[in-house]
């Protein structure tokens, strides 16, 4: 019940009230108006190649779907080793221990007052430390993109090994998604503030080829043929790459929406919004049961999500492309060469027959999505 990875998973009576909680002892928390969370943005600029040695022949690069697998598949090809910038690194501690004993202060989050809280003892989890010659790099990993993460995660065990160590301790905050390793290092400017984090360092990795040009697109969508509106609602699910992980996610197995609010970092209601916008594309389908109806990826759906990197990109653009209002956006947006506002997009979105859309305000919201998914194409290109 206590815990809250992100500031989504947190309970609606803390979200309306500005309330978040963190433990201070194995079996008591403090909940107070204060900023406990980060917001993460998605790492930008040049994908580094790596290499899976040819020997090993049990990670499968386009099937990774466990945090230890991605973890391990950074291990294996060296990825912390290049990040870190250490000659020479180890994995070493990891799993659950106990904090000691520290005190810090956090920032009222609704004035400019900070809470003095001590910690004795609390539980910590350690995905992974690897250490180096010239430090310790505490390992916190995801499996799937969020809006942003609760800072306890790296704080609580940062300050538990500084003050074990007479080395470095460094903040590695590891998402691995769609194919992409994405590493992002974390300091405090002040170690006794639990919100002086700031972004040091990021990077992204990656196995496969991720190379793809304007021509790989153009001679993907040749042929294309658009497809009729569906009878479901038109997507309100900004963010694709969670469109793709949710489809990750049922790779595995079926859910239902509750579950998939387990899954992920979802509430009910982004639960419903993205499962309707991968069943608008045609990935997923509801299959009605008796008790509560569950999502499953469809033929078209397994078959992409089995592709590799640059293949299921390609195969996703087209997807999206094949409906008529996103493929006339996309072709504004290359006339323009930037993306074009949101007026325009309502202007063509009103121009094509689209499902049950009735209000201005909700053609509004729904533009945002479809902004949204012609910036996710043009992110997938080549810089």
């Amino acid at each position: 019940m206590a815990k809250a990875d992100t500031s989504e998973k947190l309970p609606a009576i803390f979200r309306d009230n500005n309330l978040a909680i963190l433990p201070i002892t194995r079996n008591s928390y403090i909940i107070a108006s204060f900023n406990a969370y980060k917001e993460i943005k998605p790492l930008t600029g040049p994908i580094k190649h790596v290499f899976l040695p040819n020997f090993i022949k049990s990670i499968e690069p386009n099937h990774i779907t466990t945090e230890s697998v991605a973890v391990n598949t950074a291990l294996v090809t060296k990825i912390f080793t290049d990040f870190l910038d250490e000659d020479c690194s180890y994995a070493t501690v990891s799993g659950r221990m106990g904090s000691g004993n520290f005190k810090f202060k956090i920032k009222n989050k609704t004035s400019t007052k900070y809470y003095k809280i001590e910690v004795d003892n609390s539980q910590i989890e350690i995905d992974l430390a690897i250490e180096g010659t010239k430090s310790l790099a505490l390992i916190e990993a995801k499996l799937q993109t969020s809006s942003d993460f609760i800072v306890r995660q790296v704080y609580y065990p940062f300050r538990t090994w500084t003050t074990k160590l007479d080395k470095n301790v460094r903040n590695v905050f590891f998402v691995y998604s769609n194919g992409i390793f994405n590493l992002y290092e974390y300091k405090f400017g002040d170690v006794n503030d639990y919100g002086s984090l700031y972004l040091a360092k990021g990077m992204r990795y990656s196995i496969e080829d991720t190379r793809i040009t304007l021509q790989d697109i153009d001679k993907n969508i040749r042929s294309l043929v658009h497809v009729p509106e569906p009878s479901v609602p038109f997507p309100q699910a900004d963010k694709f790459d969670r469109v793709i992980d949710l489809c990750f996610i049922l790779l595995q197995r079926e859910l239902d929406l509750e579950e998939i609010t387990e899954e992920y970092d979802f509430d009910i209601r982004q639960a419903s919004y993205y499962s309707s916008a991968a069943m608008y594309l045609g990935l997923i389908e509801k299959i009605e049961n008796p008790n509560l109806p569950k999502f499953m990826l469809t033929d078209i759906g397994r078959r992409i999500f089995n592709l590799d990197y640059k293949a299921r990109q390609l195969a996703l653009v087209k997807l999206i492309l094949q409906h008529k209002v996103f493929h006339d956006v996309y072709l504004r947006t290359l006339f323009n060469n930037s993306l074009i506002n949101l007026d325009l997009i309502v202007e063509i979105m009103k121009s094509n027959n689209l499902y049950k859309i009735e209000s201005d305000a909700t053609y509004r919201r729904r533009a945002q999505t479809v902004r949204s998914w012609i910036g996710w194409i043009l992110g997938r290109l080549d810089s």
